[in-house]
């Protein structure tokens, strides 16, 4: 029988024949049991690369400070916050899947919130490294927390929205963090049951005495749906703090009511776009075209459309509130934007963040493998982009003509970036090596009736009309993971 929740004609989302669920644990449990391939090992040495030219990079700045980087009197800021916000941006898709969607019962997370959480936590260290190193003495860090008495009269600017990111940002990841592993642990379990000498010994700790009883698993629930309430305000209230170091400001540009609303928009459409070009590869790398499908990548391109869309209104509202509001230096500070010598910057995030996912309107476009990961990768570069043209352009000419400056990066602030890239993806590559980057139990539970052997059943036993039938047949053209000459004599 269907699940009364679902349509027995919606599409599937895990395509094969005669899977089983010894099956599924195989599949999944490949990457982490055997030897990596040849692809992996590529990604990897890649990788390992840049995260070493981040360890170069951060080594010279702690070494000979801020200095070696490119900031002057006038922009004091440029790729390290640009630097941080991108990064805790992408670090938003991962808490929506795993949290908002399971408060919503939406079954197409099951395949893809596991290494959408892996990536918040990732991305949230490398945001912190940007932290850590903007301080220029990160061995004072602990003064961000507060201190006792005996520490002298140092105390915590709690009016900062600075402080209010380091509070912001440890809540999001220590929930995430939590999250994420107490979704692991059935799925460390089965690793453990299945493995043998030392690797059992360590995942038997890791799995915290996982004994899969009733029991067990409605405690598993109830937290997950505790953690899921406590994540769900936080896909809100971060990026809008993140927002607050430019909002509560009075810079022109920066000093807008604007900014909460469309920073959570944004922080949506990179993370998602981020999702995408690592799961596209992950998918093909790793083998999971069955459990990874169309449905899946269609459903992620349309709400990178929608938030793009979101975006896109905010870009037109900054405008026109600037224009509405008759102050000057608001109007010039967008005119500078579009015309000044940034302009570069400004129509490569607009082409970027606004016309791009646009093309997905085209069904054939968004659900097009390569297409999507292109595109993926176009949008992330426009909202990189997007934090530069915020944070440069309004800085970089000021109330006075004669302290103007024009922001050039040294190959200290190229590095750091690229090298926090290798960092992620070094992160991201050992995680999808020792832990199922799809979750086993969860993707279980879509076996019985959100499958395509599970349709097909229904179709075999003639629980759909003909009308139906078609409509199933023609949805299932966009898969590539389903041979359609099964469905020639249905």
């Amino acid at each position: 029988m269907a699940h009364q929740h679902e349509s027995i004609i919606r599409e599937p989302l895990m395509t094969g024949k005669d899977i089983t669920y010894a099956q599924i644990t195989n599949d999944i449990l490949l990457p982490v049991e055997n030897k990596p391939n040849k692809a992996w090992w590529i990604g990897f040495i890649v990788s390992s690369l840049g995260a070493l030219l981040w360890v170069v990079s951060i080594s010279y700045t702690f070494w000979f400070g801020l200095g070696a980087w490119g900031l002057n009197k006038t922009v004091g800021w440029a790729w390290d916050i640009t630097g941080f916000v991108w990064w805790v941006g992408i670090g938003h898709a991962g808490t929506l899947i795993s949290a908002v969607l399971l408060i919503f019962r939406q079954n197409w997370r099951n395949s893809i919130n596991r290494s959408a959480e892996a990536m918040t936590i990732f991305a949230v260290i490398c945001a912190a490294t940007y932290i850590v190193a903007h301080m220029g003495r990160p061995w004072l860090a602990y003064f961000t927390l507060p201190l006792p008495n005996q520490y002298g009269s140092l105390w915590v600017n709690w009016n900062s929205a600075l402080m209010m990111d380091v509070f912001a940002i440890s809540t999001y990841f220590s929930v995430s963090l939590l999250f994420w592993y107490t979704g692991l642990l059935p799925d460390i379990a089965t690793i453990r049951d299945r493995a043998t000498g030392l690797r059992r010994r360590i995942y038997s700790i890791l799995s915290f005495g996982w004994n899969g009883s009733l029991k067990t698993w409605q405690r598993f629930e109830t937290v997950s749906l505790i953690l899921a309430g406590i994540s769900t305000p936080l896909v809100l209230s971060v990026h809008t703090i993140v927002s607050f170091d430019f909002a509560t400001s009075l810079e022109p540009g920066w000093h807008t009511t604007i900014f909460p609303p469309y920073f959570v928009a944004g922080a949506i459409f990179s993370g998602f776009a981020m999702v995408q070009t690592l799961l596209l590869v992950t998918r093909k790398v790793l083998g999971l075209e069955n459990y990874i499908t169309m449905f899946h990548i269609e459903s992620m391109n349309k709400i990178i459309m929608l938030t793009g869309s979101i975006v896109g209104v905010a870009y037109i509202t900054e405008f026109f509130i600037a224009w509405y509001s008759q102050v000057e230096y608001e109007q010039y500070a967008f005119i500078n934007r579009a015309t000044g010598p940034y302009w570069w910057a400004y129509w490569s995030m607009m082409s970027c963040n606004v016309i791009s996912p646009q093309l997905f309107w085209s069904k054939k476009l968004r659900t097009s493998i390569k297409f999507s990961w292109f595109l993926s990768i176009i949008v992330n570069i426009g909202m990189w982009f997007e934090r530069f043209v915020i944070i440069v352009t309004s800085l970089h000419r000021d109330y006075i003509p004669s302290s103007w400056a024009m922001f050039y990066p040294t190959w200290v602030d190229v590095s750091v970036f690229i090298g926090s890239i290798g960092l992620f993806f070094t992160m991201f590559l050992l995680f999808i090596r020792v832990l199922p980057s799809v979750a086993i139990a969860e993707v279980k539970l879509l076996l019985k009736t959100s499958s395509e052997q599970a349709k097909k059943k229904l179709i075999d036993e003639g629980h759909l009309e003909p009308a139906e039938v078609q409509y199933y047949k023609e949805s299932l053209t966009k898969y590539d993971s389903i041979d359609m000459a099964d469905y020639e004599k249905v």
